[in-house]
């Protein structure tokens, strides 16, 4: 059936991944549903009236119309009622999306241009992929490291914005085992659009043993170094000659940089781990000082193997 939640969902929004994103579907089913209606009876009763009582001589005269006071009370207080129905029901479901349990699984978040970064309580940290069990009530704590952006779940049908200076949360509680994407909502430069993480929702036990385990278990530091840069880096660098927001760092080790107010001096290996730590320090000539700092963000593991990787793109 056309008006049911689940063939309406499937038909015009994305997949239904979280408890309560049935309840947000059919409140907007319901005032679509209602706006259609009021849109026929509006434009369809003014096109009746118009066709029943329009002049068809120049001798007519304006029909007289009777005032009737229910019809005039009909029409004002059925609207009111669908309106307050609307606004309780909307609140109900408003009040359900900011009210996390009391139980619910911490996860913080930080954004900054032009990624996602997340941490748990046991340390884990994860870049672009967040993982999080299936029924289980999960609270996001987030704050950003430069502008405003905006965490959005469509799956989830939740967002939340997220203001550098302050914390600000979300909840869900996902009801369904898959992926599911995660976009900024609040356009933050350049690389807006490519600012995306994915929620990897996982049963318990998946979950917990994914908690325990070494992301880097079995890793050389030059494939540590390629998965932070893939994570971190390409939004505004890229691995060639090629620039981008910032230079293209193929060839850039063991090469002279001159810089804007500053000395030039040959890129090595102090010289990398500055420009990770602490960009604004020497700015390339030619290229703004828009780099977010890294300080207190990497690992002495993940600097390292970052480093290596940035020395062997030769």
């Amino acid at each position: 059936m056309f008006w049911s939640a689940s063939a309406f969902a499937k038909s015009f929004m994305p997949v239904q991944g979280s408890t309560f994103a049935s309840g947000v579907d059919d409140l907007y089913k319901f005032l679509l549903g209602a706006s259609l209606i009021s849109c026929v009876l509006v434009i369809g009763g003014m096109v009746y009236f118009a066709f029943k009582y329009r002049r068809k001589t120049n001798t007519d005269k304006t029909a007289y119309i009777a005032h009737s006071a229910i019809l005039e009370f009909l029409w004002s207080f059925i609207p009111f009622l669908i309106f307050m129905g609307s606004f309780v029901w909307g609140w109900i479901v408003y009040h359900d999306l900011r009210t996390a349990p009391k139980d619910a699984f911490e996860v913080h978040v930080i954004g900054q241009k032009w990624n996602w970064d997340f941490q748990y309580k046991s340390g884990r940290k994860t870049s672009g992929e967040v993982y999080v069990p299936v029924g289980k009530p999960v609270r996001f704590i987030m704050s950003s490291r430069d502008v405003i952006h905006s965490f959005y779940i469509p799956a989830f049908r939740t967002k939340q914005d997220v203001v550098p200076g302050r914390y600000t949360a979300l909840w869900f509680e996902a009801d369904k085992v898959g992926e599911f994407q995660v976009f900024c909502a609040e356009y933050c430069g350049t690389s807006h659009s490519q600012m995306l993480a994915k929620i990897h929702v996982l049963p318990q036990e998946k979950f917990d043993e994914w908690l325990q385990n070494d992301p880097y278990k079995g890793l050389s530091n030059l494939d540590i170094g390629q998965t932070i840069f893939a994570q971190k880096c390409t939004a505004c660098h890229n691995a060639t000659t090629e620039n981008k927001v910032g230079p293209g760092l193929q060839g850039v080790f063991g090469k002279n940089r001159e810089f804007e107010g500053a000395a030039s001096l040959v890129a090595d290996e102090n010289y990398l781990r500055e420009s990770i730590l602490n960009p604004a320090a020497k700015v390339v000539k030619g290229f703004p000082n828009g780099m977010t700092p890294f300080q207190g963000q990497l690992s002495e593991q993940e600097l390292l193997g970052l480093i290596e990787y940035i020395k062997s793109l030769q």
